[in-house]
């Protein structure tokens, strides 16, 4: 009689799904690590239950208790898409020592000075210090109130004393449950705590902040599905040589995505920047060679940033391509248009190419500035007083349109700006001259037009160049 096949155990991985027939440490489909546990027997079907609250007609569900409210920090509001939406989860992910805490414990203040109670629960640091860096950022309100755990139940014990409005979790990763396997910080520990005070939150109508850290690799730390259960996902990011720090929407169910906070990070806390264009330029009495102002957008908001370019010969075979704020691989394809279209060859010369203030330029209209700061540089002529260039470079040498346009054009006219080389939006207009705002506006078909209209003509170029 033939003898039964022994049924083998069956593994999944926990964040994509993928399935093998035995246990590996990393994911065979989305490499991560831990993710791949065994798969439960299947359960009998689920019997109907008694639900929480009879379903009605959407239009008499009640929306009174779900506008958003002010944090008392505008930047963080800006990004938020007015405020904090009571029963809304949020996720704060950033590098160690990027001013996350700060930022947290700055709202936590200020929804307390409000009149809100707050509950701010640290479990990296003792009660002790972060009462002393609220002293010093004068954060001491009778409504915030402050706690040191890293056991989910205690976490909840205190959300059942305190009932706060506002609860503030520093940081995700420290908090564990005794009854789930793993480690504080592992992905089983992580997704559990994260569901528990989500679903508390929401019973409750408490607006939920996680802190989140980051890997090496600039991701959220944790299984992805920590993500798909938080209603915002904010990055906080930020130069450790700069005091400037940038808030970023990359999930927002409350409002839009494309929106950046600016901060001021120094020892006395961290202050909101409305206007944030002035750290991004050099102010000079007089023009120097090799540098352009870019117009970029961050969300919705126009920034002024300066971009500045070295050309000096190279003893070396192999020149350098060195970069600061720009893109490696966007700056070696404009160097290519440079000496396919213009004639600018530079393969025995270094190229350093480098922001003011630690700005990261990034969007494609920043192309236009990068080539003009090299040509510039090269020459050794300067572009004029006060002139700003938007544009992004194609392969073929001609200058693309952008997005928002004439806000970029009316926030380089605010700072001061009198001249601006842009794309032609037709092709009849290629070349032409207007007046928007009493700063001159030059509309360019490609790159060498851009050259001509700035007096870097192209025969001045290949004449530097030795051809």
């Amino acid at each position: 009689m033939a003898t039964k096949a022994k049924t083998r155990p069956d593994y999944h991985c926990t964040e994509c799904g993928w399935t093998t027939a035995k246990w590996v440490g990393r994911c065979g489909e989305c490499q991560a690590w831990g993710t791949v546990v065994e798969k439960s027997a299947p359960k009998s079907r689920a019997l109907a239950g008694p639900v929480t609250a009879p379903a009605r007609p959407i239009g008499e569900v009640p929306i009174e208790d779900s506008h958003a409210r002010t944090c008392g920090v505008p930047e963080l509001d800006r990004v938020l898409g007015g405020g904090l939406v009571p029963g809304a989860a949020i996720l704060l992910a950033g590098e160690p020592g990027v001013g996350k805490s700060t930022l947290l414990l700055e709202v936590a203040a200020q929804t307390a000075r409000r009149g809100r109670r707050t509950l701010y629960l640290t479990g990296e640091e003792s009660a002790a210090q972060v009462r002393m860096r609220a002293d010093r950022t004068g954060g001491i309100f009778d409504e915030l109130y402050l706690a040191a755990e890293t056991d989910l139940g205690a976490v909840l014990g205190h959300i059942e004393a305190v009932r706060p409005s506002m609860l503030v979790i520093d940081s995700i990763q420290t908090v564990s449950a005794a009854d789930i396997d793993g480690v504080p910080g592992g992905v089983t520990q992580v997704k559990e705590v994260a569901a528990a005070l989500i679903r508390t939150a929401k019973l409750r109508n408490i607006t939920l902040v996680i802190v989140g850290h980051v890997t090496k690799d600039g991701a959220i730390a944790g299984p992805r599905v920590l993500e798909h259960l938080v209603d915002v996902v904010l990055h906080f990011e930020g130069e450790r040589t700069s005091r400037l720090r940038m808030v970023r929407a990359v999930k927002n169910r409350f409002g839009p995505v494309d929106e950046v906070g600016c901060f001021d990070l120094s020892a006395s806390g961290i202050v909101a920047i409305t206007d944030p264009t002035g750290l991004f330029l050099d102010m000079r009495d007089e023009p120097v060679p090799g540098t352009c102002v870019a117009v970029t957008m961050e969300g919705r908001r126009p920034m002024l940033g300066e971009v500045q370019a070295l050309v000096t010969p190279s003893a070396s075979d192999r020149p350098r391509r060195a970069t600061s704020g720009i893109d490696s691989s966007r700056l070696a394809m404009i160097l290519a248009v440079l000496q396919q279209h213009v004639g600018l060859r530079l393969s025995n010369h270094d190229v350093f190419v480098s922001t003011v203030g630690g700005a990261r330029l990034t969007e494609a209209s920043t192309d236009l500035p990068v080539a003009l700061a090299i040509v510039s540089a090269a020459m050794g002529r300067p572009l004029g007083r006060r002139v700003a260039a938007i544009g992004e470079i194609g392969l073929s040498g001609e200058v693309r349109r952008v997005r928002d346009l004439g806000v970029r054009l009316n926030e380089a006219s605010r700072m001061g700006f009198r001249a601006a080389v842009v794309p032609a939006e037709e092709v009849a207009r290629s070349g032409s001259s207007r007046v928007l705002d009493g700063m001159r506006v030059t509309d360019l078909r490609d790159l060498g037009q851009a050259l001509t209209v700035l007096g870097l003509e192209m025969g001045s170029a290949r004449a530097w160049a030795g051809q």
